[in-house]
């Protein structure tokens, strides 16, 4: 009898969540999207011993991280948490959507499918040993060494041309509206892989901006969105500099100073990382380039595709 309640439930659960894919599917991209593969109920509870917090990735207050095997194979395993309210449901399914319609460009994680019989939807990623960047731009404890420079360099270029892939590659703009450190992964062979769709909102056809309720983390929000409400690409631009800021610097975009004052990461700018790795030409044109994508003014900064060439040209600058 158990048995028949929970798929009894499943199904339930499907039909809604079926319902509601769809309808972002359509509002989206016309239906149109690559094809996703559907796992089951009884699929994600196995890979997951029951979703056991002790298998859990680092993750974020709104879903949580699972490595999983199904089948013989590993997969990363998303489960949004309870937390996420009726109202923000729609941005789980955005999420899977325009997670499908990315999944085939090298910059992002591959999504593989989804399991729709739970009362929120799960996303199941391919896995590459993928391992979180922290809050400073590195990798493992927030105390630890900064990656080397070159890396760092390689990791702004990767994700800087997977942006401007959302900006660019689709008749309309798709603003990802929470760039981060925390949204960056990389795989077991050191590629930059930016994440979470979920708030990421698409502009109607022809517009180059649309008024939505603010989001994203503080200290990378464009201060322009903020006050006003517009999104527009030049929104993502301003919080891909701070994120070069991060990387460059090794600190948060907020942070306690040894003199106990809160910072500003525009503020005082000191280059961070093992001074014997340090290649000084390159990390002033860097940091010329950061302060550029945060301008004041939107005319005053340059379109992600721009950004996305300097950093291939500072990349092979020769100090």
């Amino acid at each position: 009898m158990e048995f028949w309640r929970r798929k009894k439930k499943a199904r339930k659960c499907f039909l809604k969540s079926g319902s509601m894919f769809l309808q972002q599917l359509i509002a989206d991209c016309n239906g149109m999207s690559n094809p996703i593969r559907m796992f089951s109920s009884d699929q994600m509870s196995k890979a997951t011993d029951h979703f056991d917090p002790m298998s859990a990735l680092p993750n974020s207050f709104w879903f949580t991280l699972y490595k999983g095997v199904i089948e013989g194979r590993s997969y990363v395993i998303k489960r949004f948490s309870e937390y996420v309210v009726r109202a923000e449901e729609a941005n789980v399914y955005n999420d899977i959507a325009l997670s499908a319609r990315v999944s085939n460009h090298s910059g992002f994680l591959k999504l593989i499918g989804c399991c729709l019989e739970f009362p929120r939807p799960i996303m199941v990623f391919e896995d590459l040993e993928y391992i979180a960047v922290n809050e400073r731009g590195s990798l493992g404890s927030e105390d630890g060494p900064l990656l080397p420079w070159n890396v760092r360099l390689k990791i702004a270029k990767e994700i800087a041309t997977a942006i401007t892939y959302l900006h660019s590659a689709f008749p309309r703009i798709i603003i990802h509206r929470d760039i981060c450190a925390k949204n960056v992964f990389l795989d077991k062979n050191g590629t930059a892989k930016l994440t979470d769709l979920t708030v990421a909102v698409t502009l109607p056809e022809g517009k180059s901006w649309i008024e939505d309720r603010v989001t994203g983390i503080i200290g990378y929000i464009d201060p322009i969105y903020a006050r006003t409400g517009i999104v527009t690409e030049y929104s993502d631009v301003y919080s891909f500099g701070i994120f070069m800021l991060v990387l460059l610097m090794g600190r948060e975009p907020l942070f306690v100073a040894s003199s106990g004052v809160l910072c500003n990461i525009l503020e005082p700018v000191a280059f961070g990382g093992d001074s014997n790795d340090m290649r000084p030409c390159q990390m002033k044109m860097f940091l010329d380039l950061a302060m550029r994508c945060c301008e004041k003014r939107n005319e005053d900064r340059p379109k992600m595709i721009t950004v996305a060439k300097q950093i291939k040209l500072i990349e092979k600058w020769i100090t």
